[in-house]
């Protein structure tokens, strides 16, 4: 039988940080999956060739990546 070697409470209660972290993450991206319409490829393809980003101002659009990268 091996020995189990004791972690210090600071080293266990980041492993469990991390790990309720990726979790969360996880059932996020589920729940946003969720929340977004399906949109098939016929639909898809309609869209991008009606859609053209020049007809918008930058003004009318908030950057968001930065949320989802933290």
């Amino acid at each position: 039988m091996e020995q189990s070697t004791p972690l210090d409470p600071q080293t266990l209660k980041t492993l469990i940080k991390e790990g309720v972290r990726e979790v969360m993450r996880e059932e996020w991206f589920k729940f946003f999956e969720m929340l977004l319409p399906y949109v098939d490829d016929t639909e898809q393809t309609e869209i991008e060739a009606t859609f053209n980003p020049a007809d918008y101002a930058d003004e009318e659009f908030e950057d968001i990546t930065d949320w989802f990268e933290s």
